[in-house]
């Protein structure tokens, strides 16, 4: 009887405590607000989706929110999708938010291809519904058409590719239209050249780039107003100095008559690789007034190469700016050379010159037969932008004649040159992104003149059109 008793009192009790207990109040005024008004995307280029964005939606009461509906305005159609805290959909229904808290929504755009040669503007709105009233959040896309060359040949030990132009069929790429690489290597073939006019724009996305094989030829025709670019695919306004976004450009053997003038090649991994292996020296690239920029890797990276530059500036690369290995054939004039990579610690110089490759049990040795820098600037951020390696019993020469060095404890290799050198631990630019010199630099004057008379067609001017002097200043830029 005892138990009994007592069992039925936990009943009661139970139920008196249950009943006494009051459902959460719902807030019934549709008071919500969002961390932002409109979402924007920058130009999205067609068929390939942009990044995904997000703002929150809170719920500022002491009681819980219920909201009828979110949806996005025109439906099924809309180029835009959404994500609400996980769920997935163009139209949801009863989402509640509880006392003081928030919710995420996630938007992205894909945009669809058109005849228009210029960014269109796509509009359209998520609007919710709570307790009769509606508010709602602005979406805004710019979207791009684009020449696409998607990656279709997948063969063993080789990176993706697509063959661009075939053997003996010059091909030419014009500004209507951007250029989007996309899924591996847009590929030169052998005995084929690819022309690139002035104004073209080139967006190679991860891991992609333009393959330039054996033989093949790459002739890029930028001017001063309106330059060539290679950059990645990605023009988000985060991603507009974010390095390591594409793979490189590859001058793989390549022929005798690769030119690149007035490029501008930035966010990449590489931003150009040139290597001969197989064949004897001879193989040539000629680039002038040329940026390469913010690179993850290397600005310039050759192998046994033969390498002319004039008024080329390769800046702020995660190791080098340019490593010019395995021995080849250098001529550098007016150019700069400056290292400020700030996203990690870098340990490599600014400028590496080699002569030999590392096998595992084994030097291999190639020929430095020139290595010419002339009023020219090798600097950045560590206190020595200067390595001379070499390893092998291969010629070793180098001369630099009129430069501004930043070396500290640099042995200078017997039989080579260095003439009138400048050996620098101030600061000679107006700042660590514009190498534009400044009113103290030392490298003001000290070129030579009789130096630029050789290459008068290149060489009057620096890399912003400005006439040089009688006394011309060292690197790209005259002050």
């Amino acid at each position: 009887m005892l138990l009994k008793s007592l069992l039925i009192f936990l009943f009661f009790s139970s139920f008196f405590i249950f009943s006494c207990k009051k459902d959460a109040k719902t807030d019934t005024t549709g008071n919500l607000s969002f961390s932002a008004d409109t979402i924007q995307f920058d130009t999205v280029f067609t068929t390939v989706g942009s990044t995904t964005k997000h703002f929150k939606i809170y719920n500022s009461s002491k009681e819980k929110i219920m909201i009828s509906s979110i949806r996005i305005a025109r439906g099924q159609s809309s180029n835009f999708r959404m994500n609400v805290d996980g769920v997935k959909g163009k139209s949801l229904s009863n989402i509640e938010i509880p006392a003081k808290d928030s919710l995420f929504v996630f938007v992205a755009v894909t945009v669809d291809p058109n005849n228009l040669l210029t960014p269109f503007l796509l509009t359209d709105s998520i609007v919710f519904v709570t307790n009769g009233i509606v508010q709602d959040v602005n979406l805004i896309a710019y979207g791009q058409n684009a020449h696409f060359i998607k990656a279709t040949k997948h063969q063993q030990w080789l990176p993706s590719y697509k063959i661009i132009c075939k053997e003996k069929h010059d091909t030419t790429w014009t500004p209507e239209l951007p250029i989007v690489i996309y899924g591996g290597y847009a590929l030169i073939d052998s005995l084929c050249c690819l022309t690139i006019e002035a104004g073209t724009k080139i967006y190679s996305h991860n891991n992609s780039g333009l393959w330039v094989y054996q033989g093949g030829c790459l002739i890029v025709n930028g001017t001063k107003e309106n330059p060539v670019i290679f950059q990645g695919d990605r023009l988000e306004a985060e991603y507009r100095e974010k390095a390591g976004q594409w793979d490189r450009i590859w001058i793989n053997e390549g022929s005798k008559n690769n030119v690149i003038n007035y490029a501008i090649i930035k966010n990449g991994f590489i931003g150009i690789q040139a290597e001969t292996v197989e064949k004897p020296l001879g193989n040539i690239l000629v680039l002038t007034n040329t940026k390469i920029e913010n690179m993850s890797g290397m600005g310039l990276f050759s192998r046994f190469y033969g390498i002319v530059g004039f008024n080329t500036l390769i800046t702020n690369c995660g190791q080098y700016a340019a490593a010019l290995t395995w021995g080849g054939a250098y001529q550098f004039i007016h150019c700069t050379f400056a290292n400020y990579w700030n996203e990690s610690t870098r340990k490599t110089p600014s400028l590496l010159l080699n002569n030999y490759a590392e096998g595992e049990d084994k030097i291999y040795d190639f020929s430095l037969s020139q290595a010419d820098f002339q009023n020219c600037i090798i600097y950045g951020g560590n206190e020595n932008e200067l390595s001379l390696d070499s390893a092998s019993t291969g010629k070793f020469i180098y001369n630099f004649q009129n430069c501004l060095l930043k070396s500290k404890g640099v042995g200078i290799v017997n039989g080579s040159a260095v003439d009138s050198a400048i050996y620098s631990m101030e600061t000679i630019y107006k700042s660590n992104k514009d190498f534009h010199l400044n009113s103290s630099s030392p490298a003001i004057d000290k070129g030579n003149a009789e130096l630029n008379k050789n290459y008068l067609f290149i060489l009057n001017t620096d890399l912003d059109g400005k006439i040089r002097d009688g006394k011309p200043d060292l690197g790209v830029f005259e002050y």
